[in-house]
């Protein structure tokens, strides 16, 4: 799998690596993600920047609390997505591979450790307008097709379960199929 790759990255320029960890966490009826905005005004997929000693997952379990007072079951591994930026906040050339997962469910715990930010959730399209890193907005279409692939199996799988239903040979103890 190669990663995506956004921004440019300048010939001259210092670059600091910031690698972070990201989660895409839609709500239960899969119409909506949650973004995190920082004091900037900038929104973000939640998650951040990948401490000393921490892997992927451990990375993103602290940063859900922190940002979000949300403990999650990780699902899908998307992929990493380069991104260069200059942050005029920081005045600071970043290259941020970002390390993209999804979130299957999540339960909240608290409140947010982090009170700084603002968390809001947004109608997917939406969400997707409003990321300021192209990185995040890449996580959120890679959730979009699996999505779409999860829809199109339950469908092939409900079809196949009405063709055999069909069937003389059809027997309720060798197949089922939750409707």
């Amino acid at each position: 799998m190669s990663n995506a790759i956004f921004g440019e990255k300048k010939n001259g320029v210092h670059y600091t690596n910031r690698y972070g960890v990201y989660a895409v966490i839609p709500d239960e009826k899969l119409e909506k993600i949650v973004l995190v905005q920082a004091p900037n005004g900038a929104w973000f997929l939640p998650g951040g920047e990948i401490e000393e000693g921490e892997n992927h997952l451990s990375a993103l379990e602290r940063e859900l609390i922190e940002e979000l007072g949300f403990t999650a079951k990780i699902g899908q591994y998307f992929g990493q997505a380069d991104e260069y930026f200059y942050s005029s906040h920081r005045d600071t050339h970043f290259y941020n591979p970002a390390y993209i997962y999804q979130v299957t469910s999540y339960k909240q715990v608290g409140a947010p450790l982090e009170d700084f930010n603002h968390i809001a959730w947004f109608p997917i399209e939406e969400a997707i307008n409003k990321l300021k890193r192209s990185s995040h907005k890449w996580g959120i279409e890679q959730w979009k097709k699996l999505e779409l692939a999860q829809k199109r199996l339950d469908k092939l799988a409900q079809e196949c379960y009405n063709v055999a239903k069909e069937t003389e040979e059809f027997s309720h103890e060798n197949y089922q199929y939750d409707e």
